[in-house]
């Protein structure tokens, strides 16, 4: 075992990595940018290095920089955790050369599996089933129009040196072949530095299920079983389990035999993944990533084990510590990754500071917890344009799948995020839709439910207003409680009760609501709306910011975390935010004049598809904007004329900054 290891990573991995090195009594050593200065993955380590800028350029993909803060800190092993150089063959190649081990395959392996295309014709030669597509060499825009138009439409365009969602586009038609391509080699070599592409046949509705596979150094290899990564969202996984749901025996243990002998065929070693499609029973090989992933914690909570302790004990020349005869699958876990992002506008990813951060009660990377945790922010943290914007991974472990959805759900209810706007009401939905709950499992899950999955929700609006209007009324007391005893009697009255009306605009439906609170000296009640007044009482909960109410014959507990004068309501499994309006000085929004584009989160430019006097119909692409490494493209709301663009190509861009003027027709 190695005395201290470098994780040349960030985040959630980098602080997963190094728990396992703290238990196992190994010192770990972290890097850092700019931005990450203060992050948790560095407190979470021994030692720490600043590496560079902020950008991952500048910093956490400097091959050079990581090594030298390996060879100044003495750590005789690297952990690339995943992304980043995870994969790249040129990173475990200089760490061969410094001497320093790299806890991953052989750079030979990296190298066979590292292009999708060499992958699928070594696939090819060990009669692992393909799906129909074009890996060539030529990368002729004419020959490759040619071979999609000859595999058939619908087709699937993916960068050769891709992963993780970038660089895909799938094409329904010949016609948008050129476009699609154009954007999806820009894109690859702006994640990977190389634009080859190769064309598959997409397949509809087909499942994605995934087999962990580990090899040691003296021949020794083994599966640890599958994963249905199907339900995504821009080809990036958003809800994994393991075991697959509904596989027949004799398909698992083929697949698992399938995915050893693709590492055995490239003298695999270490943690890997060996990534299938499937149409009913039929699997076929899609690739290989060689690295740990980021869902294999399902995998770590139905075998009991620590896949990163298998990938240290394997990379110091360990043997594997269990053979295949001696692996077993107990219950069924669920994994919910919870991003910062707006699903209702594409699910673009959102920043800020995270002002409120409260999880549901769990294990930070415990293998053995009902309940777990891996996260690479805390509150206070801020989720910046740079990198990743994952705030943290649910997991939860059941005898039955049935009991891992139910803790899934009631984990969920309980998460509270103040900040960046998340995922987590869309991952409520998810899991408590029918086709997830059934196990109606396919890639496509979330675009063809689209409607039902963003469909107008019934939340417990009354009982929230009530909480914010007992935090509110709190808020007031307590000021008053703060200054001198005269001012606690600030809604005393000779003879007489009182009655205050409260304005709030409900952030999320953008309405303005109205309460109002009465009390006559004996009894308080609360009206909301035109409704009728109810009888109203409040208390301060046990917990922190917990408040409880009883309106009417309705009594709900909930937790307030209040922001100036916006109060952040948590109750009954539901989120709301409330703005308190000041009557004397409330104004209408001011509105955006027509014709305004504005940029939909922060970014880059990388292309600017118009001049000053062009005229472009409705929904003409105008900018293409880079962000949290992935393109969005800027249409034109309504036919117009171009009068003015504001953002050249290396521009950085503000969320919300108007990139150009368009005259409506």
């Amino acid at each position: 075992m190695f005395d201290k290891i470098l994780i040349a990573n960030r985040g959630e991995i980098a602080c997963r990595v190094a728990a396992t090195c703290r238990w196992l009594g190994v010192k770990s050593v972290a890097v850092y940018s700019d931005a990450d200065a203060n992050a948790k993955h560095v407190a979470a380590c021994d030692e720490a290095v600043h590496i560079g800028g902020a950008s991952a350029a500048d910093s956490y993909l400097r091959i050079e920089r990581i090594i030298d803060a390996a060879r100044a800190t003495g750590a005789q092993a690297i952990h690339p955790g995943y992304g980043f150089l995870s994969e790249n063959e040129d990173f475990a190649h200089a760490c061969d050369e410094a001497g320093i081990v790299f806890i991953g395959p052989p750079v030979s392996a990296i190298a066979a599996m590292g292009s999708k295309a060499a992958a699928k014709a070594l696939m090819h030669a060990a009669a692992v089933p393909l799906v129909p597509g074009y890996h060539g060499d030529d990368q002729d825009p004419a020959l490759l129009q040619r071979e999609a138009d000859r595999i058939g439409y619908p087709v699937l365009l993916k960068a050769s040196a891709g992963g993780g969602g970038k660089g895909m586009r799938v094409v329904e038609r010949s016609g948008d072949f050129a476009a699609a391509l154009a954007s999806c080699k820009r894109e690859a070599a702006s994640s990977f530095g190389n634009d080859r592409v190769l064309i598959e046949k997409y397949l509809t509705r087909p499942r994605h299920v995934e087999v962990q596979v580990f090899a040691d150094k003296h021949g020794g290899a083994v599966y640890l079983f599958d994963r249905d990564c199907s339900v995504q969202r821009r080809h990036q996984k958003v809800l994994e389990e393991a075991p697959a749901p509904g596989l027949a025996g004799e398909v698992r243990r083929a697949m698992g035999e399938a995915a050893v002998a693709a590492a055995r065929a490239v003298d695999y070693v270490g943690a890997g993944t060996v990534e299938f499609i499937m149409t009913g029973a039929d699997f076929y090989f899609m690739e290989m990533n060689t690295r740990l992933q980021v869902e294999h914690p399902v995998t770590e909570m139905v075998t009991g084990l620590d896949l990163v302790e298998w990938q240290l004990r394997v990379a110091g020349g360990e043997p594997l510590p269990l053979a295949q005869a001696d692996l077993k699958v107990n219950g069924h876990a669920l994994e919910a990754r919870i991003y910062a992002e707006s699903p209702a506008r594409g699910f673009l990813p959102s920043t800020g500071t995270l002002k409120h951060l409260r999880m549901p009660e769990g294990v930070e990377f415990a293998t053995g917890a009902s309940v777990r945790i891996d996260s690479g922010v805390r509150e206070g943290d801020t989720i910046t344009p740079f990198y990743d914007p994952m705030i943290a991974k649910l997991i939860v472990h059941g005898a039955t799948r049935a009991d891992a959805l139910a803790t899934m759900q009631r984990a969920l209810e309980a998460c509270e995020i103040v900040g960046p706007q998340t995922n987590v009401e869309f991952l409520q939905r998810l899991v408590t839709s029918e086709p997830f709950a059934t196990a109606d499992l396919d890639t496509g899950l979330i675009e063809r439910h689209h409607d039902a999955l963003f469909a107008p929700r019934d939340k417990p609006l009354r009982e929230a207003l009530a909480l914010a209007c007992a935090a509110l009324l709190r808020r007031e007391r307590g000021a008053a409680r703060g200054a001198s005893p005269w001012d606690g009697l600030a809604h005393w009255r000779l003879n007489g009760g009182y009655t205050q009306s409260f304005v709030w605009r409900d952030l999320d439906g953008d309405a303005l609501l109205s309460a109002r609170f009465a009390h006559d000296g004996r009894a308080q009640t609360l009206a909301s709306g035109a409704a009728d007044a109810e009888p109203f009482a409040w208390w301060l909960g046990g917990g922190e910011r917990e408040y409880g109410v009883t309106l009417g014959n309705s009594r709900v507990t909930g937790r307030v975390f209040i922001d100036g004068d916006v109060f952040h309501v948590f109750c009954l499994g539901a989120a709301f935010a409330f703005e308190w309006q000041d009557l004397l000085a409330h104004a209408a929004d001011a509105e955006h004049g027509e014709g305004r584009l504005t940029a939909p989160m922060p970014g880059k430019v990388i292309a600017v598809l118009v001049k000053p006097g062009a005229v472009v119909e409705k929904g003409a692409p105008l900018i293409v904007m880079e962000a949290m490494k992935m393109e969005h493209t800027i249409g034109a709301p309504s036919a117009g004329k171009v009068t003015e663009v504001l953002y050249a190509v290396g521009d950085q861009v503000a969320d919300g900054a108007q990139l150009l003027v368009l005259e409506a027709e």
